[in-house]
Formats: structure tokens, C-alpha cells, sequence
């Protein structure tokens, strides 16, 4: 179960501020879901650890599964997901962080979006959206890089607790009876990039940083096409995959 010190720490997390930098992240993150989810049918979809609701807000813009629900650690973004009021949206409750309220395999697909790398016993809620779910879709952000032990307040202070690769996720999700279906990884995109350093982090807006962020984009996405697989995994910002659960008992644990 969740602690009371880490609910308390979230419960006012989402506020009505960054609301326009939640949505420009999440719009991506939603496309990612999308697309790595495009070819198996969808009636009822779970998004656990919802946030505000930025995500939500693209997949029932595009009607992504017939019915939407929500579970969320930080009433603060139970609330302002309610007063979405999204269509599709039909149930959105708060929880513990591990236990999930409903029934085995009521669901067709859980979304697990920018969550994982929070949770501190990460094959518990593996284990717990199994049991809700035939496919869970997950996506973590890469912060895996060398030296990452030297920047860990900057880590921690965004809650990141867990590093990963997508070769240690799959590793993790394998280990826990999952089958990889379909995964794709992607760069940050420049408008992304260019909000968190001219809005976010309030630097002057110069032709020479705008021109270093396109161009290293254009780079990364260039040379991960020519170059395949590997290099892109080794470009990568975020990646997200797709898991189909096998065998009910099969974990190392």
C-alpha cells in the first residue's frame, strides 16, 4: 500500500497551473498509446496513475476505446479530471497506488503512462494490472544515461525513483508472464523542447537555441532511421510498448 507521507505529498499535486505544458506532453503520449495500440479491438480502457487527465482528454478526443475509466493516487487530479467531463469517461476514483477496484479482467487494456519509474515495488502493480487486463500498454520516460547516479536530486525531485532502458523494460514485463507485442521508442519533439526552455525555464528565446534544438532533433531522427534499432533505443526520450498477458503464475518471484 501506498504510504501516507507519498499520498499526502501527491494529494495537491495538480493544480490549474501548467496546464498548457500537461497538455503539449500529453498529446504525444497519447499518439504514442495509439499507435502502439492500433491493431487490437477496445471496449473498455483503464488508465491507472491518470493525472490530471491530459492524457485521457486525447484518447477520448479520438474516441480510443468505448469506455474510458480513471484511477488516480492525488485527489487534486481526480478532481480536475471530473470537471473535464469527457464523454467516453465512465468512472474516476482515487486509490492506494497498488490495489486496483475492480473485478479480474475487466478490462480490455490498462494505460500506464509516465508511471512506472514512480512506483516503488513495481512487479506488485505489474502483477495487479494483470489481473484487470488482457494488454497493458506502458510508457517510461528514458532517463537512463551514463553518470545518471551524479544527477539523482534532479531525478528524485521529479519523483523518479526507477531507471530504465527498453531493454530492462521488456526484461521486467517478460519476467512477469507479459508478451511483447508491438513497442516503439521517440524523441522529445522540438516544440516540446522549445516550451520547456522559453516558458518553463524562462531563457531568452535566441535564433542560435532554436536552430540547436531543431537541429538535434533532425540528427537523433536521421541517424536512429539510418542506423536502426539500437540507435534508436540509444536516442530515445520515452518508449512505450505494448504487453499481452501469458501465464497467469509466471514471475521470478
Amino acid at each position: 500500500m501506498l504510504s501516507n507521507e507519498v499520498k499526502a505529498a501527491y494529494d495537491n499535486f495538480y493544480t490549474h497551473s501548467d496546464v498548457q505544458w500537461r497538455m503539449l506532453g500529453a498529446k504525444y503520449k497519447a499518439q504514442n498509446i495509439v499507435e502502439v495500440c492500433k491493431n487490437i479491438s477496445l471496449n473498455k480502457v483503464l488508465e491507472v496513475g491518470a493525472g490530471d487527465g491530459s492524457v485521457l482528454h486525447y484518447l477520448n478526443e479520438w474516441n480510443f476505446g468505448k469506455e474510458l475509466f480513471a484511477l488516480e493516487i492525488a485527489q487534486s487530479g481526480v478532481d480536475i479530471i471530473k470537471k473535464r467531463n469527457l464523454k467516453n469517461l465512465k468512472e474516476v476514483q482515487s486509490f492506494d497506488g497498488y490495489k486496483i477496484p475492480y473485478e479480474d479482467n475487466y478490462f480490455d487494456l490498462i494505460v500506464l503512462s509516465h508511471v512506472l519509474e514512480h512506483v516503488e515495488h513495481e512487479r506488485i502493480l505489474i502483477r495487479e494490472l494483470k489481473r484487470v487486463a488482457k494488454y497493458i500498454v506502458i510508457e517510461v520516460p528514458k532517463d537512463y544515461r551514463f553518470g545518471v547516479d551524479k544527477r539523482m536530486k534532479h531525478f528524485l525531485d521529479y519523483g523518479h525513483i526507477n531507471m530504465y532502458t527498453p531493454t530492462s523494460l521488456r526484461f521486467l514485463l517478460q519476467s512477469e508472464g507479459l508478451k511483447i507485442l508491438n513497442d516503439k521508442t521517440s524523441l522529445t519533439e522540438p516544440i516540446t523542447n522549445k516550451f520547456n526552455l522559453f516558458i518553463n525555464q524562462k531563457k531568452a528565446k535566441t535564433i542560435t537555441r532554436v536552430l540547436r534544438i531543431e537541429l538535434e532533433y533532425l540528427v537523433k531522427k536521421t541517424l536512429g532511421k539510418l542506423l536502426g534499432t539500437k540507435k534508436q533505443e540509444q536516442f530515445a526520450n520515452a518508449y512505450t510498448v505494448l504487453t499481452e498477458k501469458m501465464d497467469e503464475n509466471l514471475h521470478i518471484f
